[in-house]
C-alpha cells in the first residue's frame, strides 16, 4: 500500500521563492525597510526555508506513526 506524501510539496516553497520568482523581484527599487527589494527578499525566502523543512519532516513523522 502506497502512502500520500503530499507534506514533500512544502519542500517546493524555497525552491519557488529562490528561482521562481526571481525574476519578478530582481528590483533594486522598491526600497523597504531600508533594503533593496531583491535583498529583503532573498532574507524573507532563506527565513522560510527551514521552516518549510519542518513542516515537511513533521508530517513525515506524522505519517510514519500510522
Amino acid at each position: 500500500m502506497r502512502r500520500r506524501r503530499s507534506h514533500v510539496l512544502w519542500l517546493g516553497v524555497p525552491y519557488l521563492l529562490y528561482l521562481g520568482a526571481l525574476p519578478f523581484v530582481n528590483k533594486v527599487r522598491p526600497v523597504v525597510f531600508g533594503l533593496p527589494f531583491l535583498f529583503l527578499w532573498l532574507l524573507i525566502a532563506t527565513l522560510v526555508t527551514p521552516l518549510a523543512i519542518w513542516l515537511t519532516w513533521r508530517g513525515d513523522k506524522r505519517g510514519s506513526a500510522r
